[in-house]
């Protein structure tokens, strides 16, 4: 046994891959987009270390082209997800007791290979399977989720060094183990990042997973296990299963053993599990955590001293980024009167510059939402805009799934700041615009406060530092990452530390060691060096 400490010094964030013409990356990821869509994949879950196949399969589609077929993953029931569970109790013993420079060697492993052999296979999966153009899929599937692995090693090893004081005679000491029992990771379609980052900090951490990806993101999950069970993964530290959401839950917030969630879904999922956990809170062994990151209403104000190219830059990028996938998509703007038009006609030209179709096409900007039933209610939102008073479409409108769920950028504007698609979470290629008098500042950050349940991100844009200063204040609670003349998108791992409160969750900032806490329980010892052999304290001696 070693008595040696450990450094795990801060990495650099992973560098972002341009795919410029006639670079080596974007002729190597051309190839790998050939080569998975030349075969047909057969994904198994992994239970215990060991493939798992059912015979009962899903296909795999391309959103932006559902009528080719990518493979299938085998769905499971109630059986697999006791299986997983068991499977994680039995490694949690060995697991947690590995020493933590062996434990952090496998994610560091794992993100030398994402960077490396496997970079391509990672944002091609992401690109087919999530319809993610090939920036979105560089940023997210290789650089974020390599800087995840990284940098949360770094923040464990910092935690670990955290220790009390110590009085004379006494030697205090602070140990961190994971929690008691497994912890349910369960991800979204939108971010193979944090798809991988919900199970795998956990497990960094000395836990146990059980981990369910969302449906439409099981190719690039598959791929991102295969990952790490090539570093060096122990079996039944983390079970990837396919199953549907009410069976997973019927077991798992029964189990007595249940110890945690690491979430990153809609609301209304998210307050379901937190009632049927404190539904059966008197079942488990000790109190769940209970970590989340749901929705999202994403604000842009502008101020009349803005730039309106900046404005119109932020609206652009920050809206229809990955077709207004992304969980802090722009998806409310209000404009000042004194620049509103401008800001929309410099808007609408670059929409109009902005190409819709597939990923393996390059040049396309937009891709295709998700699925058919979320490109049905985006297209019931849009088609409502379209009959409603006092509402007008100035931009896009348009949308068509006869190939791929495509659906035009689309900007509405509206007179009305309580307009429903200003409050309602969308998640779509759908931005809403308010114009307000632009000397009515302060009253216009009040209803960008009240308007929506949610907290997640927002931007200010001004030049007025005086309005910069005003905005933070006033909107302290309506965002969790907030932005100065920026658009409210692409937090990044070690340096906007990325999660909001309200109905957007539990705030507990994936990319920090806020987040790491959380997988953690901590023990405290008090050593007395020399202990006393009478009650008798000072006190009691009156001479």
């Amino acid at each position: 046994m070693h008595n040696a400490y450990f450094d795990f010094a801060a990495p650099a964030n992973e560098p972002v891959y341009a795919y410029a013409p006639g670079s080596p990356e974007k002729a190597a990821l051309k190839k790998q987009l050939a080569a998975f869509k030349a075969t047909q994949a057969d994904i198994p879950m992994y239970i215990n270390g060991q493939e798992v196949r059912t015979g009962k399969t899903v296909d795999l589609r391309p959103p932006h082209e559902h009528q080719h077929k990518l493979g299938h993953f085998h769905y499971g029931d109630a059986s697999h997800v006791n299986a997983a569970i068991d499977a994680a109790l039995a490694a949690r013993a060995q697991w947690a007791a590995m020493p933590w420079e062996q434990r952090a060697a496998i994610f560091l492993k794992a993100a030398e290979l994402i960077a490396g052999k496997y970079r391509y296979h990672m944002n091609a999966a992401t690109m087919l399977g999530q319809s993610k153009n090939a920036y979105q899929a560089e940023i997210d599937s290789a650089c974020e989720l390599i800087d995840f692995l990284r940098f949360n090693v770094h923040y464990v090893s910092e935690i670990y060094r955290q220790q009390p004081v110590s009085s004379a005679g006494v030697h205090n000491r602070l140990e961190y183990r994971g929690l008691e029992g497994f912890v349910l990771a369960v991800t979204p379609f939108n971010f193979t990042a944090i798809a991988g980052n919900l199970p795998a900090s956990a497990a960094m951490c000395g836990n146990v997973v059980v981990w369910k990806p969302a449906d439409t993101q099981v190719f690039a999950a598959h791929e991102f296990m295969k990952i790490m069970i090539e570093a060096g993964l122990p079996a039944g530290v983390i079970n990837l299963v396919y199953v549907d959401g009410p069976v997973l839950g019927d077991v798992v917030f029964k189990h007595p053993d249940f110890a945690g969630i690491h979430f990153t879904g809609s609301t209304g999922v998210f307050q379901q599990m937190w009632k049927t956990i404190g539904e059966n809170i008197q079942r488990y062994k000790t109190y769940p955590r209970i970590v989340g990151e749901t929705g999202g209403k994403d604000f842009v104000v502008a101020h009349k001293s803005a730039d309106p190219a900046v404005v119109a830059t932020a609206l652009a990028r920050g809206a229809f980024e990955y077709q207004g996938q992304k969980c802090s998509a722009a998806s409310r703007a209000y404009l000042p009167g004194n620049i509103a038009q401008e800001v929309k006609e410099k808007l609408v030209a670059q929409l109009k510059t902005m190409k819709v179709g597939t990923t393996e096409d390059f040049s396309n900007f937009i891709n295709a939402v998700i699925d058919e039933r979320s490109f049905n209610k985006i297209a019931k939102y849009i088609d409502n805009a379209k009959q409603a008073e006092g509402v007008q479409i100035i931009a896009g409108g348009k949308y068509d799934k006869s190939v791929g769920y495509f659906i035009e950028p689309t900007v509405i504007e509206t007179k009305d700041p309580k307009y429903v698609t200003m409050c309602e979470e969308i998640f779509g290629p759908v931005l809403t615009i308010h114009v307000y008098d632009e000397n009515k500042f302060e009253e216009i950050l009040e209803v960008v406060n009240t308007t929506s349940p949610y907290a997640l991100t927002g931007s200010i844009i001004a030049q007025d530092r005086y309005a910069i200063n005003l905005a933070t204040d006033k909107l302290v609670n309506a965002a969790g990452n907030f932005y100065i003349n920026d658009k409210p998108t692409g937090a990044v791992v070690g340096q906007q530390p990325f999660g909001g409160a309200r109905a957007s969750g539990t705030n507990d900032k994936a990319g920090s060691a806020m987040n790491l806490y959380r997988w953690m329980s901590a023990r405290t010892i008090k050593e007395t060096l020399v202990p006393p052999t009478d009650y008798k304290y000072p006190f009691v001696q009156e001479a």
